[in-house]
């Protein structure tokens, strides 16, 4: 059988080359069964005009087919589907039914139905993104990037690329984590008191599930970012959550009896509260006294820009009692899903175990093209640049949002990428997020981040991070409206720093 041109389409929405969707053309055709073993292919001529290509183009897609062994070439004959091409099994799919299983009373929904934050699919799309934690094109190095993917991918790196690595990670990763990433915080680690993991949520998982369990006791902060108490709702252990005031977690407030602390001391999410050092003295003095562990959540290290960075409290811990997790997420991007924890070598062996028994280890091609964009300085650069646009961007937005007459309710003084609002009380942020999308406005509403048994509706976050400075300020004129003109709102102060208590 000849296949006609007609039979082979592209889509409009199709990635990649020309000659790369040709080939995914013709793979997809010979898998699905409309093209079978010996018929054979438009003329490159043909199928050249009837996609209104050039003939080289078709040529060379053929070509590659054929050295696949989709394709085979018969001389002048032509192009026909190969006998080695491969082929769907072509079973037949069972006929569905109702389903028999009640999997929500089976689960109980204990993950799905945790409150968590969400945002918008198509949130690039909108002109007003006040979105936390969302990556800028902009901002990034592409080109480094995709240098040290390819360098990653070559034959010299194939095991970083192809091994299963077991318990391991990779040492040219590790190493500058060791040599560069730690000592900015501070910390002196050995090779085996590091772990690379998925992001800094995997890192808090580990660290959870190994520290937690049935009649342990943990304390988290009110407010918190939602996927950490997500984790502990899920560990059986108990939680309380202690309200943080402008400094973080006070240590004074912490219940007797506490196994395991998690704080953000550096950058308290989603006030940006940043500890002062008395008072992290204070946490670990209250550590030693009462014997329980501190996991620290350094997310944000990289972003202090208003300020010199404290120095973290695992730099500050002599007792082993500080488990520190760091992430790549907000100082490269957060798909990246890259980060560390570090802690004793008895801590680590046990995350390692956990972390092996649950998914290996992290991507080895993700971790080696880290690996160079690290060493070869693309990092530092990155970083830098992204301090130097996010303080213009903070300084606009800070203006703007003086100028509407809204409510910071804490702004941290280190930097980050966002400002913790409060609206007027008796605001439901959820219902005036939902109004401000349908006007090309994001923002993240607060209720998530409180303890859900005393948590108020009248706080959100606005975050400058995926924002050009260009839009804040109407950005912020299209919020302040929504909201309602200042002199409409309850008398307060505006420029409260105080998180609420």
């Amino acid at each position: 059988m000849v296949i006609p041109p007609e039979s082979l389409v592209l889509s409009s929405g199709a990635g990649g080359t020309l000659q790369q969707q040709i080939r995914m053309a013709v793979a997809e055709a010979i898998l699905s069964g409309r093209f079978r073993t010996g018929d054979r292919m438009p003329s490159s001529r043909g199928l050249a005009r009837h996609l209104g290509i050039s003939r080289i183009t078709v040529t060379l897609a053929y070509a590659d087919l054929v050295a696949q062994d989709w394709l085979a070439a018969h001389g002048r004959s032509g192009y026909f589907i190969s006998e080695g091409a491969p082929r769907q099994p072509g079973l037949a799919a069972a006929a569905r039914g109702p389903e028999a299983v009640d999997y929500a009373a089976l689960t109980g929904r204990r993950f799905s139905a945790v409150v968590a934050l969400t945002k918008p699919p198509d949130w690039r799309s909108h002109p007003y993104p006040f979105l936390y934690g969302q990556a800028d094109a902009s901002l990034f190095d592409h080109q480094n990037w995709r240098l040290c993917a390819l360098r990653a991918l070559g034959k010299r790196d194939f095991g970083a690329l192809a091994d299963d690595w077991q318990e391991r990670d990779d040492p040219a990763l590790i190493d500058y984590i060791r040599r560069h990433i730690l000592p900015r915080r501070g910390i002196a680690a050995r090779g085996a008191e590091v772990l690379v993991t998925l992001g800094a949520q995997n890192g808090l998982w580990l660290a959870a599930t190994v520290l937690l369990g049935p009649g342990r006791r943990a304390v988290l902060e009110n407010p918190v970012y939602p996927g950490l108490r997500a984790i502990l709702q899920q560990s059986a252990a108990e939680v309380r959550a202690v309200d943080v005031d402008a400094d973080g977690l006070p240590p004074e407030a912490l219940p007797a009896g506490v196994d395991v602390v998690f704080a953000a001391p550096s950058h308290h999410s989603p006030t940006n509260a940043t500890m002062p050092l008395a008072r992290r003295r204070a946490l670990l003095e209250a550590a030693a006294a009462q014997g329980f562990v501190v996991v620290e959540d350094d997310y944000e290290f990289e972003m202090s820009y208003l300020a010199p960075a404290s120095p973290s409290l695992k730099s500050l811990d002599t007792e082993g009692r500080v488990i520190h997790a760091g992430s790549f997420s907000k100082s490269l991007f957060p798909g990246l899903r890259l980060g560390w924890l570090v802690g004793p070598e008895s801590f680590i062996a046990e995350a390692r175990a956990l972390r092996v028994a649950v998914l290996r280890h992290p991507p080895g091609h993700l971790q080696r093209t880290a690996a160079y964009f690290l060493s070869l300085g693309h990092y530092e650069a990155q970083v830098a640049r992204m301090k130097q646009a996010f303080r213009r961007r903070r300084q606009v937005m800070a203006e703007a949002i003086a100028a509407a007459g809204l409510e910071i309710a804490a702004a941290g003084g280190f930097g980050g990428s966002s400002f913790w609002m409060r609206g007027p009380a008796g605001t439901d942020t959820a219902a005036l997020a939902a109004r401000l999308r349908q006007r090309g406005v994001l923002i993240e509403p607060g209720r998530a981040f409180f303890d859900p048994a005393r948590g108020p509706d009248n706080y959100y976050r606005l975050a400058y991070s995926s924002i050009p400075a260009a839009r804040i300020a109407e950005g912020i004129a299209i919020i302040a409206a929504e909201i309602g003109p200042p002199d409409s709102r309850p008398l307060r102060a505006r420029s409260s720093l105080s998180a609420p208590g």
